[in-house]
């Protein structure tokens, strides 16, 4: 596998290990399931020397395209076929078969530093257990393009900037350059749930989702009013059908508006394919209840059949290491899934401007999401929400049904795929 280069740091405290290491009575081999979004097992591959190291622990592992994790592997979980460890995105999917790790692990750190997460497995399993640990994160919020600002003569708004200030500096780079719609939102209830959850909409009521309530229907006013005025175009939302995603970035590329709100998904795709004008990823935009963001992510797991519970414990408990976590997202250019580095910073230096960048102001949407985002990232059935609120929302924005009528139909299909 291709070399990865870890900081002097990381490389001492793995020689440091090696010298330490006396031997377990027996060492395991782990087989390892993997899959990549940049370089992850490969940088996987080369931390577990250190690993190996302290524990004399060994892996095996094989690297598969992620259409065999979505497809086969949980399949093959179910049918007692299963590596030791893998890595999923499916954690809801895959919860009754992942290994508590709490019995072998320091609760309190990961507590401290994980606990955001933690309930993509626990809302399936029912209790306070450890089942994974993510290897990243991903988090909504918007890229603008500051050539257009600059073109306009608009200052961006700064922190703590709210959906509304965003929208009326879009209004003005909209008049003044002649452009048809000033903002573009991919079209899925997975990044309008942020701003949503900014104007207060709580999401949930003890854990059932709930969705409308006065912060869901206060922002689903300004959202359809922005349709109404022009402030969105007709090529986004309006132009979908039913569940129908669709993807702002072709709008965002080709110049026809100034702000796509998306996520950090985009980031590799925008410092490769954006040449002709300047852009940057900003913080999320906020409301009265704060400023909301969606996280997801990739996490490591194991098996709970493992005839080596123990094992494959200290493998996913030594690359969730702080110094570890901050190695690993630095070599995979990814958002750290570690609360105290989403709060003091990871050091992006050595990446490319652009990119380091928008990392860390998507790192800063995560440590600044709300309990809201972290509930609906973490539902078992949030796909299902994806979809309804675009479907009944564009009616309303087509002036096929009135808000209300939207809004109850929401209510009304949440509430049907929750009692399913």
């Amino acid at each position: 596998m291709s070399s990865i280069k870890l900081s002097a740091t990381t490389k001492t405290a793995i020689a440091a290990a090696a010298v330490a290491f006396a031997g377990p009575v027996s060492a395991a081999e782990l087989t390892f399931i993997c899959y990549n979004n940049n370089v992850e097992c490969e940088t996987f591959e080369e931390l577990a020397k250190g690993w190996t190291a302290e524990t004399g622990h060994t892996l095996d592992m094989e690297v598969v395209a992620y259409q065999v994790i979505r497809e086969q592997l949980l399949t093959q979980v179910e049918g007692g076929q299963s590596p030791d460890l893998f890595r999923i995105t499916d954690v809801g999917g895959f919860a009754p078969y992942l290994l508590d790790l709490s019995p072998y692990i320091d609760r309190a750190y990961w507590e401290e530093n994980y606990s955001n997460v933690l309930g993509r497995a626990t809302m399936v399993t029912g209790d306070n257990g450890i089942y994974h640990w993510p290897t990243l994160l991903s988090m909504t919020g918007p890229f603008v393009n500051l050539t257009m600002f600059e073109d306009a003569g608009v200052d961006l708004p700064g922190d703590g900037a709210t959906w509304e200030d965003w929208a009326e500096a879009l209004r003005t780079v909209k008049d003044e350059l002649g452009l048809t719609a000033g903002l573009c939102m991919d079209r899925t209830t997975h990044r309008w749930a942020g701003p949503a959850i900014s104007y207060g909409a709580a999401l949930q009521e003890n854990g059932e989702p709930i969705l409308v309530d006065d912060g869901f229907r206060a922002f689903s006013e300004l959202f359809v009013g922005w349709h109404a005025e022009g402030l969105m175009p007709q090529e986004g939302w309006p132009a979908g059908a039913g569940t129908q995603y669709r993807n702002c970035a072709p709008q965002f590329l080709d110049g026809t508006v100034a702000m796509h709100q998306s996520g950090s998904w985009m980031i590799g795709n925008y410092a490769e394919n954006i040449t002709d004008f300047e852009w940057a990823a900003v913080p999320a935009p906020c409301g009265p209840a704060g400023c909301g963001a969606i996280p997801g992510g990739a996490s490591l797991a194991g098996y709970k059949g493992s005839e080596h519970p123990e094992a494959v414990a200290s493998f996913i408990d030594y690359m969730a290491r702080e110094e570890n976590a901050e190695a690993i997202a630095i070599a995979t250019s990814s958002i750290s899934g570690h609360q105290g580095l989403q709060k003091t910073g990871v050091d992006y230096s050595s990446l490319d401007p652009k990119i380091g960048q928008a990392l860390s102001v998507f790192s800063g949407n995560a440590a600044g999401a709300p309990e809201a985002a972290w509930w609906l990232s973490a539902y078992p059935q949030n796909f299902a929400i994806y979809g309804i609120v675009p479907d009944y929302l564009t009616q309303a924005i087509n002036g096929e049904i009135s808000l209300d009528d939207a809004l109850a139909a929401i209510d009304a299909d949440v509430k049907a795929k929750a009692a399913e």
